[in-house]
């Protein structure tokens, strides 16, 4: 079983991220490909860059490496309540292209922030988006306030509760 991983984020040190790569390893048996956005920059998406240039090959790049997965673990990084500018636009292109960028690949959706909400407004937003572009969403996870929550130096949540949480939502996946 293959697993792709990102965090909606261009931040090198991307909380969801950091989720993300937690959260696809608890499942078993799994190899495990995280994406970097950073990987996949382009210019801002518009209809005149895509009359000039056509295709992006990054776009075409990011939907090659949704297509090798089994499952998709995707932790969306919350920016004044919606989607990173920087996975909007990978999206933006992605749609051009395959209008279902997720490809009805089972995804675990989640969100984390340094906030008590833990990305919720983010999270809704995309949990209600995805499935009109191929996200076949199977399960979502909040992380609240990632910073109390979530220990870096081990790379894993440090709130029993939500760590029990998250991997009850891993077993039944």
């Amino acid at each position: 079983m293959k697993i792709i991983a990102f965090g909606a984020s261009p931040s090198k040190n991307s909380i969801n991220k950091k989720l993300a790569i937690y959260a696809a390893s608890l499942f078993e048996n799994a190899e495990v490909e995280v994406l970097d956005l950073n990987d996949f920059q382009m210019p801002i998406f518009t209809v005149d860059i895509e009359k000039e240039i056509g295709q992006h090959e990054l776009a075409k790049a990011f939907l090659a490496k949704i297509a090798t997965a089994d499952i998709l673990v995707v932790s969306m990084a919350e920016n004044n309540g919606n989607y990173s500018a920087a996975f909007k636009n990978i999206f933006d292109w992605c749609t051009r292209i395959n209008a279902k960028v997720f490809q009805e690949k089972p995804m675990l959706l989640m969100a984390t922030s340094p906030g008590a909400r833990g990305g919720g407004s983010v999270l809704g937003i995309a949990k209600n988006a995805f499935p009109f572009y191929g996200g076949n969403i199977k399960a979502t996870f909040s992380l609240p306030s990632f910073d109390a929550n979530f220990d870096v130096v081990n790379s894993k949540i440090s709130n029993p509760e939500l760590d029990k949480q998250l991997k009850e939502i891993i077993n039944n996946f």
